[in-house]
């Protein structure tokens, strides 16, 4: 993704000034000069970068910082909290509620992406127990039934269309009516779009708005246009009441984070963004686990949800339960496996945790990592029950890593790749050992439990370095709804430059 080597150039920024063994005006310039070239390089408004530099220099006063006061924890936190403001329009958008009925209108212009963005819309929703349908008033595009159509089943989404009828007025408010009897409590309507933002579309996109009134009008707007997306989204907004906009094609294009910022300068909130063709390749767009990410400082709430997502809530008592015992077998591996690739892309659910930046896993990698994930399974799909549930390494003797590899068609290199793996893995686990379970059970509650000591053993030195230490640790434990620990580690004797 080409917002992951935005991410990389300014986290390498902030690594450098980190590096430096004073932290003086030299220093700070460098570091924000460095930053303001990635965001001008991903076409960033010039006013906007500049902006950003003089509120950080004004929050960073070194000459006014006292002794002792840890300077690269404030630029870090000075940048994060720009980057946020940058890309905040500062007002929420509607949200859906389950099992009452909303209807969303799309709008956006031809070749943006819309048809497949709803669908896409459709299928996150239905993941979170939505019952979503959809329908296509759009009679401008040829194929444009077939193509929501196709999409729709592989979803297996309810749809509606005509190649008949060519009123989309009509159309919309046939399938209103419809879905309302079947009780969809989301539906969603993809209108016709246009090559340019001309009189015909606007007074279409209205005159379907009139009949259906939506509880929200989504402008679907193409990345790739950089910083011009400000004008488009601005055009769209005063004529079409938009309460939201979804970014697509932000896996492909340079200029992703001026499209975000631009949007952002219009006030209309960004709720999602595509980030490649695929029905998975879709992301809730919110600001700072977004900027945390993008930094590699992870987003650990938002992986406690994709969790709470693809684990049934019987199955999370049991997984604390092992959790806080320290015991990891390789059937725990084998069922943690089967939900990493229910979560969706592994880039995606990787670049949540901290740490690990997105440059890390580079698009074309994804499907090796899937790949070997699958060949791991595949692997442990030849063992008995007992190999599955021993914790003892020594089980495993050379006649039995002979006798998988041949049961699963692999090579005992491959056997031993993935023994290897479960080691380093259970050695992670074992560390955990002796953590507070929450009483309700709930994984999305366990960062509350969490011991400071325990995830600073648990993480590898490289990645609490990239975290930015104990203090940057800290950030994210609080990020994640932790208890204040800022008094636990004043005690631990933590501070200073």
């Amino acid at each position: 993704m080409v917002l992951a080597q935005l991410g990389g150039s300014i986290s390498r920024a902030l690594a450098q000034m980190s590096n430096a063994t004073v932290i003086d005006e030299k220093v700070l310039g460098e570091c924000l000069n460095e930053i303001s070239r990635a965001l001008l390089q991903s076409d960033v408004q010039f006013k906007m970068v500049r902006d950003m530099q003089t509120n950080i220099r004004k929050i960073v006063n070194l000459e006014t910082l006292a002794a002792g006061t840890n300077k690269r924890r404030i630029i870090q936190q000075a940048v994060f909290t720009e980057l946020c403001n940058m890309l905040d329009p500062g007002k929420p958008a509607f949200t859906p509620k389950k099992g009452k009925p909303s209807v969303v209108m799309f709008v956006g212009l031809q070749g943006s992406g819309k048809t497949t963005t709803c669908t896409k819309y459709a299928y996150y929703h239905q993941r979170k127990g939505f019952k979503p349908s959809l329908v296509c008033a759009d009679t401008f595009r040829a194929g444009a039934f077939d193509q929501l159509k196709q999409n729709a089943t592989k979803a297996k989404i309810p749809f509606y269309g005509s190649y008949m009828e060519s009123d989309p007025v009509k159309i919309a408010v046939e399938g209103l009516e419809r879905f309302r009897k079947e009780n969809s409590d989301l539906i969603i309507i993809d209108t016709s779009g246009r090559h340019k933002q001309e009189a015909a579309l606007l007074e279409e996109m209205r005159q379907v708005a009139e009949a259906t009134k939506p509880d929200l009008v989504i402008f679907v707007m193409d990345g790739s246009i950089g910083q011009a997306a400000f004008d488009q989204a601005q055009a769209f907004k005063q004529s079409a009441s938009v309460g939201a906009v979804i970014v697509t094609k932000l896996d492909g294009h340079a200029k992703g984070g001026g499209a975000l910022s631009a949007v952002a300068a219009t006030k209309s909130p960004v709720i999602f963004i595509g980030t490649g063709e695929h029905i998975d390749e879709f992301e809730i767009f919110d600001v700072k686990p977004f900027v945390s990410r993008l930094l590699g400082m992870g987003d650990l709430s938002g992986l406690m949800d994709k969790i709470q997502d693809v684990m049934p809530a019987d199955q999370q008592p049991e997984l604390l339960a092992k959790l806080a015992e320290g015991t990891f077998t390789l059937r725990l591996l084998y069922e943690q496996f089967q939900n990493l690739l229910k979560m969706g892309p592994i880039g995606q659910v990787f670049s949540m945790l901290p740490g690990f930046s997105s440059e890390l896993m580079p698009k074309g990698h994804e499907k090796e990592g899937q790949a070997k994930i699958k060949r791991y399974m595949t692997i442990m799909d030849s063992m008995t029950a007992a190999e599955l549930d021993s914790t003892n390494p020594k089980l495993m003797t050379e006649s039995r890593i002979i006798r998988i590899a041949r049961g699963s068609g692999r090579q005992i290199r491959d056997v031993m790749d993935m023994l290897e793996e479960y080691k380093r893995l259970a050695k992670m686990w074992s560390k955990m050992k002796g953590l507070k379970m929450p009483k309700n059970g709930k994984m999305s509650d366990l960062s509350q439990n969490l011991n400071i000591q325990q995830m600073t053993k648990a993480l590898p030195p490289q990645v609490l370095k990239q975290m930015g230490g104990m203090g940057g640790l800290q950030a994210l434990m609080k990020q994640m709804g932790g208890k204040d620990m800022s008094k636990m580690l004043g005690g631990m004797g933590l501070g200073g430059d």
